[in-house]
């Protein structure tokens, strides 16, 4: 009976296939999302019900089925598939589910209904395809607070392991023949013999690494959630920027009963959030007092240490689900923010002073404040609070506490917070639009941020200068040499002085060499774009977006061997699966034809183009440029103003010892044969829509010439006809 159960039901471990003896057949592309769908139907299903009860009450099964195939309707929920769940928050997404969530959602409710119908029709599904259906199904999850998150987490990381570790095969195959052609200074040094690489970017590791800091996978595992979870590696890698400094010598401070501010808001679209609260977790740890990196200025500049027992309590909205009951280790049940926040602090003790007000779910009123008194020093931190209390909305029955009742208890919390001696509460606000979800989301983020107001201070997050130094410190180690190092830089910065003309007008100025030290050996210009570009899509986030996106942009140059001199755009290898893997994450799947024709595929005119003239050839010229245009160009197709200058292009391709004008050749040389480029003034871009000379220069290629002479004569024949001639 064992052997011979459904494939889809693994067998107990002692039946394994190492223990039988044969070879593990490796796991296709199509049976990876149908996983990712038997996901997405364990997560949807308690959701789905939940809210479509609130809305039709004992009727929502009569009101689901419409939106289920008809050969499901006779049964009940738990035998629905993903089809007829996604169908439901399809055709119920204005009457029920925009309530609690918003337009990015309803995006990926829409993308997995084409990702499940493409897998029922076993159409093909590429590495990137699957890897993206698992993003889209975590993401969904996610957003409903869905245990099942975690799991569609854990398995698209292990598909990313084996996707790149097949890459990496096929990679050291090919790299002599993608390497591109550059003739820099010779007499100063490349960036790969000045910095070393963190080891984990080296071997590709950090390739597969998702760089997304979990708060409450630190609170509740520790050491055993990597370094993220250690102290004393997590400053390490840290670098104490000016509003993460500010931010700790206020919790000094407040919770050593010196002042302080007491209620902290994290509110910026920049990133940051998560990794300031996991340096305080850490900061104010039992363990490692004194002793974690970076800090020791830190402390004796505020004249004060950390106290000796300082008591955390973390609560992450998209980790608790509202209105289920919680049953503690010591048997206590908790079934609201309040309970779980008491017993965090007190644990039964502590939950005793709000059993009543957690059991009937009402507002703890000045219990919290005799909490925070009893056990002082309290740290509270309070991540991704929209995404719970948009879960209350128009539905009082719960059990957790009613919409109302939670903004009641937000008040009394910043309250007792401000009132009590030696406590600090940090919470997180979204920023973007995309965070907050829906009708209910909207409302609970108005309600925060009015309840908070009059005792909050806001937190100033990273600038890009200092992201340079965070980026730098995740992927690189420190540089060996910095007489090289400020060669370099020296180098870069006369280029764009002598050769005004060629180059943006900042690009000339004292602080810009500053900015090429600060980011070296990226070069700003590439900063800038994934910064200031990349960072308005809704897929790339700005810090863990950058790091991910570069850790492969590296780790593919250090094994082809690059020897450049700093990392610009135009060297970003935009034909290595590993980048085009981060691209696809954020990009629409129209870009991919467009980088293949006329960006950095095998077959791609910059390539012809490099390879039929030798001025470009010896410089990559075409395909450098093509590279920076799309870099610059590709996040901003929607945008008013549209494409980047020649003169912003140049600065994201030439090195010191290379032409200016080779690349500007390039360029004009690109804009009249690709398919795709499209300019305005001295304005270049990208489209996913072929341009009209292209598309008329085709058709006129496709057209037999005799067929066109019959065609002209024809008409001529015609007109003369209606003359008379």
């Amino acid at each position: 009976v064992l052997l011979t159960q459904p494939s889809s039901d693994p067998l107990p471990p002692i039946y394994s296939d190492r223990f039988l003896g044969r070879r593990k057949m490796p796991t296709t592309n199509h049976e990876h999302v149908g996983r990712a769908m038997d996901l997405l139907k364990k997560g949807l299903l308690p959701f789905i019900a939940q809210e479509m009860k609130s809305v039709y009450k004992k009727d929502w099964i009569e009101r689901a089925k419409y939106s289920i195939p008809d050969r499901q309707r006779g049964s009940i929920p738990d035998s629905w598939d993903v089809q007829g769940l996604v169908g439901i928050m399809r055709d119920q997404w204005k009457d029920v589910f925009a309530k609690t969530l918003g337009s990015s959602e309803r995006t990926l409710v829409s993308e997995l209904w084409e990702t499940r119908n493409k897998w029922a029709h076993q159409n093909r599904f590429t590495a990137d395809d699957t890897e993206r259906a698992y993003d889209s199904v975590e993401r969904l999850l996610q957003s409903i607070t869905s245990p099942q998150a975690d799991e569609a987490r854990k398995q698209k990381s292990d598909l990313r392991r084996l996707n790149f570790e097949e890459e990496q095969r096929k990679q050291v195959r090919k790299s002599a023949e993608t390497t591109v052609a550059a003739k820099p200074d010779t007499g100063l040094k490349a960036w790969r013999d000045i910095i070393a690489l963190h080891p984990n970017v080296a071997n590709g590791q950090y390739v597969t690494a998702e760089f997304a800091l979990d708060l409450w996978q630190v609170f509740n595992e520790g050491p055993k959630a990597g370094e993220d979870g250690d102290p004393v590696e997590f400053f390490r890698r840290t670098y104490l920027t000016a509003g993460l400094k500010e931010l700790l010598s206020n919790a000094l401070r407040r919770l050593n009963g010196h002042g302080g501010d007491p209620v902290i808001e994290l509110q910026t679209n920049f990133g940051g959030k998560t990794h300031s609260m996991v340096a305080l977790y850490h900061f104010f740890g039992d363990k490692d007092k004194g002793h974690l990196p970076g800090t020791e200025d830190l402390i004796r500049e505020v004249g004060m240490s950390q106290p000796v027992q300082v008591k955390r309590a973390v609560l992450v909205g998209n980790k608790i689900t509202p209105g289920t009951v919680y049953t503690k280790p010591d048997g206590t049940k908790v079934r609201t923010l309040w309970g779980e926040l008491a017993w965090q602090l007190g644990r039964k003790e502590g939950y005793a002073l709000v059993r009543e007000a957690d059991e009937r779910g009402v507002n703890p009123g000045d219990a919290l404040r005799v909490l925070f008194n009893k056990y002082a020093p309290c740290l509270v931190l309070i991540d991704e609070w929209i995404a719970y209390a948009r879960q209350l909305y128009d539905k009082p029955d719960l059990g957790c506490g009613d919409f109302d009742t939670h903004f009641t208890f937000a008040q009394t919390l910043t309250e007792a917070a401000r009132d009590a001696g030696k406590t600090l509460l940090v919470l997180s606000i979204p920023a973007s639009e995309n965070e907050i979800g829906g009708r209910g989301g909207e409302e609970a983020l108005n309600r925060v941020k009015n309840v908070i107001a009059r005792v909050q201070t806001s937190w100033h997050p990273a600038t890009t200068e200092e992201s340079f130094e965070i980026v730098r410190r995740r992927l690189f180690q420190t540089v060996s040499d910095l007489d090289a190092r400020d060669q370099v830089v020296r180098a870069f910065a006369d280029m764009y002085r002598k050769k005004q003309s060629e180059f943006p007008s900042e690009a000339a100025k004292g602080e810009y060499e500053k900015r090429l030290r600060d980011a070296y050996p990226i070069h700003p210009e590439l900063f800038d774009r994934l910064y200031n570009d990349w960072g308005s899509l809704d897929r790339f986030q700005r810090t863990r977006g950058v790091l991910r996106f570069m850790s492969a942009v590296i780790h593919n140059l250090w094994v082809r061997g690059d020897s450049n001199l700093m990392i610009l755009p135009g060297l970003v290898p935009i034909d290595a699966q590993a980048v085009q893997t981060e691209l696809n994450k954020v990009l629409d799947p129209t870009w991919a034809p467009v980088r293949e024709r006329d960006v950095d595929g095998p077959a791609s005119l910059p390539l012809r183009l490099d390879g039929e003239n030798d001025a470009f050839g010896r410089y990559s010229a075409a395909r450098r440029v093509a590279r920076t245009v799309y870099l610059g160009s590709a996040p901003m197709l929607k945008a008013a103003h549209r494409g980047i200058e020649d003169r912003q292009i140049k600065l994201g391709c030439v090195q010191p010892g290379e032409t200016p004008g080779t690349f500007g050749d390039a360029l004009r040389r690109l804009s009249g044969q690709a398919t795709f480029l499209y300019t305005e003034g001295n304005r270049y871009w990208f489209s996913t829509q072929p341009n009209l000379n292209r598309e008329a220069e085709e058709r006129a290629e496709r057209l037999d010439i005799e067929e066109a002479h019959d065609q002209i004569k024809a008409r001529l024949q015609k007109i003369a006809s209606k003359r008379g001639d």
